[in-house]
């Protein structure tokens, strides 16, 4: 199923009880989801079957076909044909940053069919092969946001075929676990229908013509949308969907949407940050760290994001829990659809990371000793392979330096110690290197860290880990600075970073501004530390780009971990309501300033 180009216009098909119109086939797509021998599991094409006219009458009774003529092919896990979409298991977790727990993570379709839907309406699904594993169908009312390592659940409906049984689950928005739980009917056959009906606010469930009960929708589709994802339980083949559609009930209302990709930016507005910074002598990128979700279900965001920048970062589509998460099995589907889209808006796209000590699966986590080395190469291989002449820059090396005041005492060398430094000692980043050079010899190589910005042990250990790099002929092109500035008490001093920037171009190595954020308590004080920096930047002849660790408060990383509901940061340059603070004008002025 196929991807609708970046200049064709949407077209939704509205639903009532009366009339149901058709839907609309889209064109183009790229499979997503790899083996480690190249095998796909990630969605492929069908052939595109006929449509209905969308302005014709379709059956009141079959109501809204979802599969055909939809893009399936960026759902991860999803592998979509003529007998509808095989739903395979990935066994997506995100751990904490110190490698502990386990918070699921089931894919989303965020660029396929969604709903939007007045009043009461029904959704059928006819599932095949659900005796070998657990099956899992879920329906959001409000997407997911995945921030820096943990996953904030929203409103949905949950649909589990266990052993014969439907086990549902309501989350209601208000805490990561399901607000309600039940468990309906026995038996179950291996290939059945599902029928899911909302009357005002009860969810009743149907095996084909069988009840099997009802409960409580607990607001799950009150923000009147309906997106879908799919999983399956580890340990068997998966199952298939093999058909999904909606129709509206007792004079109710459902429209089918396509995500949209919105149109080039490039030239939309001349004092955007990024037409400022490309209009000055010496070019400069302005970047961002890009969500997923936000991407494709708040258009305000990705005019924000297509607007006002030129550099893309997946915030977390490229991390190895997201894009490995079981050995051999790649999950590309994100960080394909980030890099298309960046495509599509002129925007070039420096991937974010390759090895790094945390957002590890646990078998990575877990792997012996003595495989590691075989374990990271290929991880690096098979990542930099897949996106070879399709991203500009990687992170190959994120945060090497420790965390701990001890590691930079006498005889230490400062590097953090996890699992590829205790299996290979410095010599990970080398190999690190030189494996992605050889995936794509186009690339810019990057490592990327935080706290380079200020003088002292961390500094120095850093500097002299570079320089044994550059001896010992590893490919290194740049360093990426984080310029992280998160206390009131903390900031960047201008003179010192202009200082450490030029002791690395005079090891040949290029500098960017990788993932500045700045406490908002002070707006004008934030304002002045942005703006301080991009300047550093753009007179710094080494400095490739200046780049934010997010576009909003929103959807910022700095968010209470794993609070309900969301206690946003103030780090970033627009605000939770997409309202640009005062740092905005302030980067703007430092970049239009000459020199």
């Amino acid at each position: 199923m196929s991807v609708k180009p970046a200049d064709v216009p949407i077209r939704v098909a509205t639903l009532t009880s009366l009339a149901l119109a058709g839907v609309l086939v889209l064109i183009g797509c790229e499979p997503g989801v790899e083996n480690r021998d190249g095998a796909t599991t990630g969605a492929t094409r069908p052939a595109a079957g006929p449509t209905t006219d969308p302005a014709a009458p379709a059956d009141p009774v079959r109501g809204a076909d979802l599969l055909g003529g939809h893009d399936w092919s960026h759902f991860a896990g999803a592998t979509a044909g003529a007998d509808g979409v095989r739903i395979r298991p990935l066994g997506r977790m995100i751990v904490k940053q110190d490698g502990t727990g386990g918070q699921p993570n089931p894919p989303v379709n965020l660029h396929g069919p969604h709903l939007e839907v007045g009043g009461d309406f029904e959704l059928t699904a006819e599932l095949r092969g659900t005796a070998h594993a657990a099956a899992y169908l879920q329906l959001y009312g409000e997407l997911p946001v995945v921030y820096d390592e943990w996953r904030q659940e929203r409103r949905s409906v949950r649909l589990g075929v266990v052993d014969g049984r439907l086990e549902v689950a309501v989350f209601d928005g208000t805490k990561a676990a399901p607000a309600v739980t039940r468990t309906f009917g026995s038996g179950l056959p291996d290939d059945f229908t599902l029928v899911l009906a909302r009357h005002g606010d009860v969810l009743s469930f149907r095996a084909g013509d069988t009840a099997l009960g009802e409960l409580p929708a607990s607001g799950a589709f009150a923000s009147s949308q309906v997106w879908f994802g799919a999983d399956a339980a580890l340990g068997g083949q998966g199952w298939r969907l093999a058909a999904l559609r909606a129709r509206p009930l007792d004079g109710g209302e459902v429209t089918v949407v396509d995500t949209a990709r919105p149109t080039d930016r490039r030239a939309a507005d001349p004092d955007s940050l990024r037409a400022l910074a490309a209009a000055r002598p010496r070019p400069l990128g302005v970047g961002t760290a890009v969500a997923s979700a936000p991407l494709a279900a708040d258009p305000a965001y990705r005019e924000l994001v297509a607007g006002q920048f030129s550099v893309l970062t997946p915030e977390n589509d490229l991390k190895p829990q997201f894009v490995q998460p079981q050995p051999g099995v790649f999950d590309f589907t994100g960080g394909d659809s980030l890099v298309e889209f960046a495509d599509a808006n002129g925007m070039r796209v420096h991937a974010h990371t390759l090895v790094f000590g945390e957002a590890l699966p646990r078998w990575m986590r877990e792997t012996p000793t003595e495989r590691r080395e075989e374990v990271m190469t290929s991880h690096v291989t098979g990542v930099a392979g897949h996106f070879k002449g399709r991203v500009a820059e990687w992170d190959v090396v994120n945060e090497p330096m420790s965390v701990q005041d001890e590691d930079y005492g006498p005889g230490r060398s400062g590097l953090r110690r996890h699992v590829w430094q205790q299996a290979m000692g410095e010599q990970y980043i080398d190999k690190a290197f030189r494996a992605a050079r050889t995936a794509d010899p186009d690339a810019k190589l990057y490592v990327n860290e935080f706290g380079l910005e200020s003088d002292g042990p961390r500094w120095d250990a850093f500097l002299a880990l570079v320089k044994r790099l550059k001896q010992r002929g590893v490919p290194l092109d740049g360093v990426g600075f984080q310029a992280h500035v998160h206390e009131t008490d903390d900031h960047v001093d201008p003179a010192v970073l202009a200082g450490h920037f030029r002791a690395l171009a005079e090891l040949g190595l290029s500098v960017r501004i990788s993932e500045i954020d700045v406490h908002g308590e002070d707006r004008e004080a934030q304002a002045g530390q942005f703006a301080l920096v991009a300047k550093v930047c753009a007179q710094t002849p080494s400095c490739t780009s200046y780049g934010t660790w997010g576009v909003t408060d929103r959807y910022g990383s700095t968010a209470a971990h794993d609070s309900y509901p969301i206690a946003p940061g103030d780090e970033l340059m627009w605000d939770t309501g997409l309202k640009p603070k005062p740092a905005v004008a302030a980067v703007r002025g430092a970049l239009a300033a000459a020199g």
